[in-house]
């Protein structure tokens, strides 16, 4: 990795990841803004190719067949390098090297693959590949984890060495050929032989192209197909832009820009980068999306034109500095189809997905507070939102949310959050009254104070820090005295002893000081024995009862899902230990080494590291691991809010402790955005 300030694509490459056919590995996606497609396990194949509203699910096509043998079929080991604009992917077969490079084309719905063929001059090559074809168009959204897909026909393409694929429906088509003089073999099946030339080097290209008939579908292909190697060109400059996009103020890329981090220290840089990477890469800018730009939150595989409240919300902090126009569209429309009845909405129809995650009045309460201070748009609080007789000023909804706790008790002071469900799925202890969310109503009591006292409701403002002094009380009641952890309280009073992160995250950043010197102390031994890992953490204690509960990567004993490093960092800085989070970062940052934050990375007992780092969770039962997730930017957090210290109120007051000297003594974080008014934060703050 370079010293640049700025990223481009290939500062942000992987390293050389390895494999053999089906180990523990989740292959890379790409992504062109429109769509996603991800490479598949061996040399050449790809999978779920879906660019909304048409839509794969998760197909395996173009599976190469090496002189009439599926080459998978060799075993050995294939070589993966990902960067934001391509894949390659190498490997050698009956002494043959092969090397494909894959990318989706910008501004189309299609996904390019070009493979080099390297061996004795003079060889032929027989090259097959065995396409398949699901497209389809839902007529509705797509409320699933899988996007959408029907059987297709597959029918030789007019003048192509090519097939269309049709479903029954006829509602979408897919197109998939090569570039080269070949045949079509069979029903599924499309073939070239190659002689290598003097140099021993052949190649081929192919093309697949989604989209909703033939004509525009072959309109697609053709202009990719009558050039692949431009297709490459394209897809880097688009990413280089997008990069340099996130960082310039004064493009037409963003509607915000982060700041600048100017630093020797790689570790660090290596951290905020991926979190920039992170958010970016779920951006989409899709004609089919009712609300203008969104953000996904996960790719390629899973819950595609889904944005996940809680995950949009960890990212907070760097949606309101990179973009707060469509961050604000969010907020809005969140409020409008009510946040106690979903976890998130779906772009095609602007519609609600999934039941209500417990998170969400935390999660909205941060999301109007990071836009406000960070935007200075201090009107946003005054403006009407909601439905019918749900419409009010965006203020009175965030004190909705700070209170909605009040409604969620039962016969004991805190709130209860429910079940499995409406809290993190894979730990079945970590139900009912629990530290974090109960933690995080002390939090918004006093953001909505915060709130009420600039509008000049004093009295208002003086309750509810009452009650959030209260309810901070309470909250302490649940900590087991010694441990460092915390209990989940159940309906009948029963204290369960939870050994979870997201309790030592969200305590820690939300009411530190409400905690005393021992208690503070007791938390960090608690993470640093049972939870850090040297280059990633546990979400759940092994010592855990319900460590057995679960193989779940995001939240049990096995790994931890991408923000919870990050939080844990910020918490260690609020509990008066960020000693201990700079220490970590050098081990961290060996995990941003394959491409963006996966939804879970597994611990280095559980399955050994990937190229030294955190090897990402894969897809298949019983992991069910998307390769990258959108709540990437809590990194950026780590990095602003804990590193350089920053601390900026809701009217926009900026202080700066830095705890960067340790690190870097000169480093410098250059245009900082807060309102109308920029900053520059070094070693020894606010210059």
């Amino acid at each position: 990795m370079t010293s640049t300030a700025v990223p481009r694509s290939t500062d942000l490459s992987s390293d050389v990841l390895t494999h053999t056919y089906d180990d523990m590995f989740n292959p890379p996606g790409l992504t062109n803004f429109l769509g996603t497609a991800q490479v598949d396990l061996d040399v050449f194949a790809v999978r779920s190719i879906n660019f909304p509203p048409y839509s794969h699910g998760d197909t395996i096509t173009g599976q190469l067949y090496l002189d009439g043998r599926l080459a998978r079929s060799y075993g050995g080991q294939v070589e993966v390098v990902w960067r934001p604009d391509q894949v390659v992917r190498s490997t050698r077969i009956d002494g043959l090297s092969l090397r494909s490079t894959t990318a989706c084309a910008p501004g189309r719905p299609a996904v390019v693959v070009q493979l080099e063929v390297e061996g004795d001059p003079g060889r032929e090559v027989r090259l097959g590949l065995a396409l398949a074809s699901t497209a389809t168009r839902s007529p509705s959204g797509w409320l699933r984890p899988e996007p959408p897909s029907e059987p297709n026909t597959l029918m030789a393409a007019d003048g192509r060495v090519a097939l269309l694929g049709t479903g029954e429906s006829g509602s979408a088509v897919s197109v998939q050929g090569l570039d080269v003089p070949g045949e079509v073999r069979g029903q599924s099946m499309v073939e070239a032989s190659v002689t290598l030339d003097e140099s021993g080097r052949a190649r081929i290209g192919y093309v697949h192209v989604l989209a909703g008939d033939s004509a525009e579908a072959t309109e697609h292909y053709d202009a990719c197909l009558s050039d692949v190697a431009a297709v490459f060109t394209a897809a880097e400059e688009m990413w280089d832009k997008a990069l340099a996009d996130a960082f310039d103020p004064d493009s037409d890329g963003f509607s915000g820009s982060l700041p600048i981090l100017e630093t020797s220290n790689e570790a660090l840089r290596k951290l905020y980068w991926w979190g920039v990477l992170g958010v970016v890469w779920f951006r989409r800018d899709n004609p089919a999306s009712v609300i203008g730009r969104t953000y996904d939150t996960l790719m390629p595989r899973y819950w595609q034109t889904t944005t996940f409240i809680w995950d949009y919300s960890l990212s907070s902090l760097t949606h309101a500095l990179l973009d707060p126009v469509p961050m604000r569209r969010h907020i809005e429309h969140w409020i409008d189809l009510d946040t106690h009845a979903h976890f998130g909405t779906e772009w095609l129809t602007g519609g609600p997905v999934g039941q209500w995650y417990s998170v969400n009045d935390f999660a909205m309460t941060r999301l109007v507070r990071d836009y406000v201070r960070f935007t200075g748009d201090q009107e946003f609080l005054a403006v009407e939102a909601g439905r019918d007789a749900a419409r009010k000023p965006v203020a009175e909804h965030l004190h909705d949310w700070a209170t909605a706790w009040r409604g969620l008790r039962k016969d004991h002071a805190l709130a209860d959050y429910g079940g499995i469900d409406n809290l993190l799925e894979c730990v079945s202890s970590y139900v009912h009254e629990v530290a974090s969310f109960n933690a995080a109503n002390v939090w918004c009591l006093r953001v909505a104070a915060e709130i009420a006292e600039q509008a000049g409701d004093l009295d208002r403002a003086g309750l509810l820090r009452k009650e959030a002094d209260e309810q901070a009380g309470h909250v302490n009641e649940l900590y087991a005295e010694g441990t460092g952890y915390w209990h989940a309280r159940q309906p009948d009073g029963t204290l369960l002893p939870v050994r979870h992160c997201y309790d030592f995250n969200l305590v820690g950043t939300t009411m530190a000081e409400d905690l005393s010197e021992t208690q503070r102390a007791e938390m960090v031994e608690f993470f640093q024995r049972e939870l850090q890992t040297p280059t990633w953490m546990r979400a759940l204690s092994p010592y855990d009862a319900d460590a057995a509960f679960s193989l779940r990567p995001d939240h049990q004993w096995n790994g931890a899902y991408p923000a919870w490093p990050a939080d844990a960092g910020r918490a260690l800085f609020a509990l008066g230990r960020g000693d201990v989070a700079l220490d970590w970062l050098p081990g961290l940052a060996k995990t941003a080494n394959q491409g963006p934050c996966g939804q879970a990375h597994f611990v280095e007992e559980a399955v050994p590291a990937m190229a030294g780092g955190a090897r990402k969770s894969p897809p298949q039962f019983p992991y069910l691991i998307d390769w990258s997730c959108s709540s990437s930017g809590a990194w950026v957090s780590l990095v602003l809010e804990g590193v350089f210290g920053l601390e900026i109120a809701l009217d926009g007051t900026v202080q700066a402790n830095p705890q960067i000297a340790a690190l870097d003594p000169e480093a410098r974080l250059r245009g900082l955005r807060v309102g109308s008014r920029t900053y520059d934060v070094t070693a020894a703050g606010l210059s």
